[in-house]
């Protein structure tokens, strides 16, 4: 049990989370849809940090007082864009607790540190917009003390709070509308919790420790997989949602004598006027200025009152955007594929078989129209293929076109996984999306398939009468197989859907069924059906024990 750090341990800290956020810099860089879709939080949060990290080493001393004025001065002079500049107050907050300590510190004073991170974050800038990096680390911080009141062990405390932060990040769509659009999490909040992981990999010496930081807006958008998401919904933004137009950052160094706190206060009220995303911080030795405006010239003769101008940097926010939705537009494919299932290992072999996108849904849980037309407007094609793999999803997904303006939405009748499989097998990039439309539909009609699931109540139904709990096996309509146990009701479920024309026979397993089960079923199969090639994978699916597909 590690129950304190000391200031060796805390310049791994340091030094790991720098690593841990350039390593995934570009992953973070793809979720960037706030403030504006420019696609470089992860590059902005990673330059800071590595700043806080160069001016760290340069440091010869081991006191926490000298480390943590120096990693705080390295974040400030490296602190670029909103995300990096909140970076460095959250980091200068957390400094200005741990330099106070004498040899180590514990999970109490980390908590405090926590806590002076988000105060010094959130007075930094003008107008904080919650749903963004700020919310994470307020939450932490919220919950900062009363882990450390239960954890004592550093890796345990770290574990709890990150548990805290991840949970803040996923609430961080329903706070900001562009990011539920979007159906991505803040990428700040994402930058801040990858650094956080990068603190408990130095602590516990285990760097696989990143995991699956939530990256999606879950609540209420589907997920289609554990990846850091992308930036396609950029496309469809309006140029004219951006109302200032450049990101206008410097330093304010050798400030005049007469220049006081109060004026760089003053200074920050005018850039308020101008602009917004205003952060105006410092002391009377160095100010960093970060602003949007249509009026940089104004922002720097302002500045100019207080001192002298350094690291000029003014970017078109527009231009740059122009520029992303000019390559995302020529990247656009004349087809794509979205599939609806319910299932890691069915959502693998989707992605395997070429589908675009994956979105969670199946029985008992079925998506709405708005979440398959929120999922094709992620997919960079003109026209899209959707596979609702359920006849209960059908019709939401023939609702959905009406909710989609620049793709084309075609639905292939999939009433189940297998059929869903064999329409996307049928896709041929090289074909027309009309002859890709026939071919898919003809090879949902070549597929036999059914499920094998557990009756959930007393009843008689297609001529089987059926209490709670017994194991049935059903195709898209009707009842078909009835038994005590999972693998006797497949096999009678395959025998009444099994014809002379079939020659493979595939089992998908899902819930509650072993890989040892799903290959002695399928030997067993194959002693049955000698004539047919008899295959296995995981599906993963709820609610089915087996789905099986007869080709």
């Amino acid at each position: 049990m590690q129950k304190t750090v000391n200031s060796t341990e805390f310049r791994k800290m340091v030094a790991s989370g720098a690593r841990m956020l350039e390593i995934n810099r570009t992953k973070i860089d793809a979720l960037n849809v706030f403030p504006v879709p420019d696609g470089d939080t992860g590059t902005n949060m990673s330059l800071t940090m590595q700043s806080a990290v160069k001016e760290m080493n340069a440091c010869s001393s081991n006191r926490f007082q000298e480390i943590c004025d120096s990693v705080s001065k390295g974040a400030l002079k490296g602190a670029r864009g909103n995300s990096g500049v909140i970076s460095s107050q959250i980091f200068r907050g957390i400094c200005s607790v741990i330099k106070n300590v004498n040899d180590t510190f514990d999970t109490r004073t980390f908590a405090k540190a926590i806590e002076a991170g988000a105060k010094v974050a959130y007075g930094a800038v003008a107008t904080p917009k919650e749903g963004t990096i700020l919310t994470v680390v307020r939450l932490m911080a919220e919950s900062a003390g009363k882990l450390a009141g239960k954890h004592k062990d550093f890796v345990e405390y770290l574990n709890a709070l990150i548990a805290v932060g991840d949970e803040a990040l996923a609430k961080t769509p329903e706070l900001l509308p562009v990011l539920k659009k979007a159906g991505v999490v803040d990428s700040g909040g994402v930058g801040l919790m990858t650094i956080m992981r990068g603190f408990l990999a130095a602590l516990s010496g285990d760097e696989s420790v990143l995991g699956d930081i939530p990256t999606e807006a879950s609540a209420n958008v589907k997920t289609e997989d554990e990846v850091f998401g992308d930036n396609s919904d950029i496309i469809n933004l309006d140029l004219g949602d951006i109302e200032f137009a450049y990101c206008t950052e410097f330093f304010v160094i050798n400030l005049k004598q007469m220049t006081t706190l109060a004026d760089i206060d003053k200074l920050k009220e005018k850039l308020m006027q101008i602009g917004d995303s205003v952060i105006c911080i410092g002391d009377l030795e160095l100010v960093k200025v970060h602003v949007h405006t249509n009026t940089p010239g104004v922002a720097l003769s302002y500045a100019l009152e207080l001192g002298e101008l350094d690291r000029i940097k003014i970017e078109n926010m527009l231009e740059e955007n122009r520029a992303l939705k000019a390559k995302l537009e020529a990247e656009k494919r004349e087809m794509g594929m979205l599939a609806i299932c319910a299932g890691a290992g069915l959502e693998e072999i989707f992605k395997d078989l070429l589908c675009d996108r994956i979105i969670k849904g199946g029985q008992t849980m079925n998506p709405s129209a708005q979440d398959i037309a929120d999922a094709v407007q992620k997919i960079n094609a003109s026209n899209v293929f959707v596979f609702p793999n359920n006849s209960n999803v059908i019709l939401a997904a023939e609702q959905a076109k009406g909710l989609v303006t620049n793709r084309t939405i075609h639905v292939i009748p999939t009433k189940n996984v297998p059929q869903g499989f064999a329409a996307a097998l049928a896709f041929n990039p090289e074909a027309s999306v009309p002859e890709n439309k026939t071919n898919m539909t003809h090879a949902i009609d070549n597929v036999s398939s059914g499920q094998v699931t557990r009756a959930v109540r007393e009843t008689t139904m297609n001529g089987f009468k059926l209490k709670e709990g017994d194991i049935i096996g059903l195709d898209n309509k009707r009842i078909l197989a009835k038994g005590a146990e999972v693998g006797e009701t497949t096999i009678k479920l395959i025998h009444a859907l099994k014809n002379d024309e079939h020659e493979m026979i595939t089992l998908y397993y899902g819930e509650g069924v072993t890989e040892e089960d799903a290959e002695a079923l399928a030997a067993k199969l194959s002693e049955i059906y000698p004539d047919c090639d008899v295959d296995f994978h995981f599906g993963g699916q709820p609610v089915y024990y087996y789905m099986v597909s007869l080709e």
